[in-house]
């Protein structure tokens, strides 16, 4: 397993892992089985989490991406392997074995996006619940069908779902079994923007671009406080600002600010200036 301080591409067998300065892309890679999540990815994604606390990063998780020549369809994860969960007791589901690893990713210092293509459903739905951004394609289909298997959407959704889209249309995929499409996840608000497969790894690197251009530690606090419970408000703002204020960034990004303020604004006035002094002599 890849050790703490550095992620060895080669350990991996069920993730494909490429690491870039500023954030950690990680596709899911079983797709002989649409990449359902069994006992070895929930430990390589453990590992991905250990390496991200220790050096934090945006993370993007993907999955199978689609083959238009070839003639494949994308896929992020089918569910659970029902294999194993078949074979799972109590002890197993009070172990939480999911849940847990999903609820680390939650908890990542920077923050996580999920590129969803093709099937998200079951624990593959749950792991882009927690996920802070989540972009979609149409031929995405979420939801949790675990109710038709004699079992319940345990690892999150059923309270992250409810955040999310609300209850009405929560209760409608947790009981009824609802799978929605991607245009559906957009207007639910699932997902905040809908492409086209060829453009899922751009839009993914785009908004991680975005966030990249942010202050990292401003961007870490900011998504550790949105996430702290309501009771917590406003003392936990306060706190947190006044960490932020004595920052070198904040000094240095708002000196930035008003050097380049006060840069526009001086060559305003001289253009401006310049203006009126061509119609003083036009007029002349």
């Amino acid at each position: 397993m890849a050790p703490l301080a550095d992620l060895d591409p080669d350990s991996f067998m069920t993730l494909v892992v490429q690491e870039r300065e500023d954030r950690l892309v990680v596709r899911l890679h079983r797709p002989e089985v649409r990449n359902a999540i069994d006992q070895a990815m929930v430990d390589e994604l453990h590992a991905v989490c250990a390496h991200l606390e220790r050096v934090p990063k945006v993370l993007i998780l993907t999955g199978s991406p689609s083959d238009a020549e070839a003639g494949t369809k994308g896929v992020f994860a089918s569910g659970a392997d029902i294999a194993q969960l078949r074979q799972r007791r109590r002890e197993d589901a009070l172990a939480g074995i999911n849940s847990t690893i999903f609820d680390r990713l939650s908890r990542l210092p920077m923050p996580v996006i999920a590129a969803l293509d093709g099937y998200a459903l079951g624990g593959g739905a749950e792991l882009a619940y927690a996920a802070d951004f989540r972009i979609g394609t149409a031929a995405l289909r979420m939801g949790n069908p675990e109710t038709n298997l004699g079992i319940m959407a345990a690892a999150g959704a059923t309270w992250r779902l409810k955040e999310l889209v609300g209850e009405p249309l929560a209760k409608q995929i947790l009981l009824a079994g609802r799978v929605l499409t991607g245009a559906e996840c957009l207007a639910a608000g699932l997902i905040s923007e809908l492409v086209e497969p060829e453009q899922l790894h751009d839009a993914a690197h785009s908004l991680a671009d975005r966030i990249g251009a942010q202050d990292p530690l401003a961007v870490r606090i900011t998504k550790s406080v949105f996430h702290a419970p309501r009771e917590a408000h406003p003392v936990i703002d306060t706190l947190a600002q006044g960490m932020l204020f004595e920052s070198e960034a904040k000094f240095d990004r708002m000196q930035a600010f008003l050097d380049r303020k006060a840069s526009t604004t001086s060559e305003t006035s001289t253009t401006t200036k310049t203006s009126k002094d061509n119609t003083s002599r036009e007029q002349s």
